[in-house]
């Protein structure tokens, strides 16, 4: 189940919201610029499809964000559990950092978890099939996909150079919680 928690940035175990209601999610983040929907495939569509039958299933959805906003590259990444690769690939994206153009992502399958740092907030949303997240250009954020990632994604882009990360070089991402999936909460 989605989620959004939101912490100071100084206390890493009490938030002061806590909710897995989508509506409340969406509106919450709306605050801080982030735009969270909820899509849903017009045709069945399970792990090992082409990344082409993925995104026709949700072309009505992609066909709108690019109209909205620009975008020029859509593409479908995969990650498994059993990928040899997966340590380097989380530790890629656990240090807080920015990009120079939004960052969207459609989760089709699995799970992740995005955290946010905008002023003194932290605002940690785990996302999970059928969520839709844009974070906006510049804003400071870091992606956990667990020890034992597995999601498909659609990923949107303006830029091919615009998703390199200008990290910030702070250690807030270490001192809050990371994902493992099952966790409570």
């Amino acid at each position: 189940m989605s989620r959004l928690r939101i912490f100071s940035e100084t206390d890493t175990t009490t938030p002061s919201l806590a909710t897995s209601d989508q509506a409340e999610i969406a509106r919450e983040l709306q605050r801080i610029g982030v735009a969270f929907e909820q899509w849903q495939a017009s045709a069945p569509v399970a792990p090992g499809d082409a990344p082409e039958k993925i995104m026709e299933a949700y072309r009505a959805d992609i066909d709108r964000l690019v109209s909205e906003r620009g975008f020029k590259t859509v593409d479908v990444v995969s990650i498994a559990p059993d990928n040899p690769q997966r340590e380097v690939m989380r530790a890629k994206f656990l240090d807080e950092h920015f990009h120079k153009e939004d960052e969207v992502r459609f989760f089709v399958a699995g799970s992740g978890l995005f955290t946010l740092h905008v002023g003194e907030q932290v605002y940690e949303i785990k996302c999970e099939q059928g969520d839709l997240i844009a974070v906006p250009d510049s804003t400071r954020h870091w992606f956990d996909m667990g020890p034992e990632p597995s999601f498909i994604a659609i990923r949107f882009f303006t830029e091919p150079d615009g998703w390199v990360g200008h990290f910030t070089g702070t250690d807030i991402a270490q001192r809050f919680p990371r994902y493992e999936k099952g966790q409570a909460g």
